[in-house]
């Protein structure tokens, strides 16, 4: 389990294609304190390591992960934003992320409001229900507050040191984001579902 609350960023250093399946290095600070087998979450995707290599580890992302996260659009520097698991004596800071990407969204503006900027990205209508106003969206593993929440639309709010501290800072129009929507709202969604 995550919590959105980004540790550190890293950079793509290597992509090899194996049948369906991509494997991705990584260069960051944290890599050479991290252990085989461990689930690392990268842009919101709860990776295995798989190999550790100095300051670098590779993950590998099988066919289902590319086709429903941007993973498929990742290039050599390529900047990811990285979390370990949470600790079960450490503090929740965000809210809680499975690191299992619900779907892509795209952004369609980024403005600058005199020391913060507000995104906003089209989401799949068919979410709609899984987002509320003021309510917690998972964006690239980041743990943001929405608003402006309409059928396929919603703006979050990025403050200086989000900004310079993940990958957020390299979101642009025409972006492709990884989004995990609430955990509860997806439990509250499927409960009234069957009470149809």
């Amino acid at each position: 389990m995550f919590t959105g609350i980004i540790e550190t960023i890293g950079t793509v250093t290597a992509l090899r294609s194996e049948s369906n399946n991509l494997h991705i290095t990584i260069q960051s600070t944290i890599s050479a304190e991290l252990k085989i087998d461990q689930s690392v979450s990268h842009n919101g995707v709860c990776l295995t390591v798989v190999s550790i290599d100095g300051d670098t580890h590779t993950v590998t992302a099988i066919q289902e992960t590319l086709l429903k996260t941007n993973f498929r659009n990742l290039s050599i520097g390529s900047i990811v934003n990285l979390e370990r698991c949470t600790p079960a004596n450490g503090r929740f800071d965000g809210h809680i992320v499975q690191g299992h990407v619900d779907q892509t969204a795209e952004c369609i503006s980024v403005n600058d409001v005199g020391g913060s900027w507000v995104y906003t990205f089209r989401y799949q209508p068919g979410f709609a229900s899984m987002i509320v106003e003021k309510g917690s969206i998972c964006v690239n593993g980041i743990s943001l507050t929405a608003f402006d929440v309409k059928q396929n639309l919603f703006s979050v709010a990025i403050i200086p040191y989000t900004f310079e501290h993940t990958n957020i800072k390299t979101v642009a129009p025409t972006s492709q984001v990884n989004l995990e929507f609430d955990i509860v709202g997806k439990y509250i969604a499927k409960l009234m579902e069957t009470k149809k």
